[in-house]
């Protein structure tokens, strides 16, 4: 149910913690930005959008070469499964994890190997790389996913262990490393300084999340210029858009903004965390703008009970978390409002 809808229903304006988007929404000089290009529509945007990649390329330390802009981070995986991934190869995904890894992979024919989380939520690194060693007969993996901060439940792995990591993954072996919610991750760990020591890395970002681009489908990758040349022969020339690109450059630019939106995120973490605590719930470790709390119950009744308070969470049911909800850090009013639904809700549950 979308925000508006409910909105309607409820006669209250809706409070939606369901999609981890930027509750300040994007960087007002991204939305100027957009606008100043729109009298230029009729013309095609830049093919690579140039301007855009290097841009990137300078705010990660790369060459403009080892960029390559997509439409959202959604197409760069499925431009890689398409020209990585044959049928019948085997691809190995985290679970319970961001559902496009296995979407992409099936699409192409792949055998698809899930491998659980460890106990904090996070990727089990030497589990994954065992899982794409193979042997006894079973061919090597030729693509691993790894999502770091996992999403749904915001847990993330170290350096060495990811050093540990890549030493075992097979040769000829793709490592895709999601950081969408990056922006948001406390810790050390950087994706891009492991492009010179794995030369099968690609490393996935979006415009999504932190800049609040979601409704203009932006995302990127950095991999080695080796990597890229075979997905441009499958790739559309012209997937992202004049708007698109102008915005993204410009919200890349407005750090302040980014800062805010990370300290925002952070003092959310910290109040869902302590919510759950209070009321005697799991709420997993996170390091994104989003808190997995596991209510103890179905998650689809409580989903539906807060509904009627205004409140969207998204239930872990697609994830394989029946008893989960995942909440958005959403503005300070807005975690409130949830609180407050949330106590009403399990009440109720417990009272019944």
């Amino acid at each position: 149910m979308s925000a508006e809808e409910l909105t309607r229903r409820t006669g209250r304006p809706a409070v939606k913690l369901a999609s981890n988007e930027n509750p300040l929404g994007p960087s007002p000089e991204a939305v100027r930005a957009a606008g100043q290009v729109l009298a230029g529509l009729h013309r095609y945007p830049a093919v690579l959008a140039d301007d855009l990649r290097e841009a990137l390329a300078r705010h990660h330390g790369v060459s403009p070469q080892q960029v390559l802009v997509t439409n959202g981070s959604d197409e760069l995986l499925r431009l890689l499964a398409e020209t990585y991934i044959r049928a019948g190869d085997r691809v190995v995904v985290p679970h319970p994890s961001f559902s496009v890894y296995s979407r992409v992979a099936r699409l192409m024919g792949a055998r698809v190997q899930q491998v659980p989380l460890n106990a904090g939520g996070a990727m089990d690194l030497p589990a994954m790389a065992a899982a794409a060693q193979g042997g006894d007969g079973v061919p090597p993996a030729r693509v691993i996913f790894l999502c770091r901060p996992n999403n749904p439940t915001g847990g993330v792995f170290g350096a060495e262990d990811f050093a540990r990591f890549v030493e075992a993954v097979p040769a000829g072996c793709l490592v895709v490393l999601d950081e969408a919610y990056k922006e948001f991750d406390d810790t050390p760990f950087n994706g891009p300084d492991w492009l010179d020591r794995c030369p099968g890395l690609v490393v996935a970002r979006t415009f999504s999340k932190v800049y609040g681009l979601g409704g203009l489908r932006l995302g990127y990758g950095l991999a080695a210029e080796a990597v890229w040349r075979p997905v441009l022969a499958v790739r559309d020339p012209f997937s992202v858009n004049a708007v698109a690109q102008a915005a993204g450059l410009a919200a890349l630019a407005d750090r302040e903004h980014v800062a805010r939106s990370v300290e925002l995120a952070r003092e959310g973490r910290q109040f869902l965390t302590q919510l759950a605590t209070e009321l005697g719930l799991r709420a997993y470790p996170s390091q994104g703008n989003f808190v997995l709390i596991d209510v103890g119950r179905d998650a689809e009744a409580v989903h539906r009970a807060l509904l009627e308070h205004g409140v969207i969470v998204r239930p872990g049911t697609s994830f394989g978390l029946p008893t989960c909800i995942r909440v958005t850090c959403g503005l300070p009013e807005e975690n409130r409002r949830f609180a407050e639904a949330l106590r009403a809700v399990l009440h109720q549950g417990d009272g019944a």
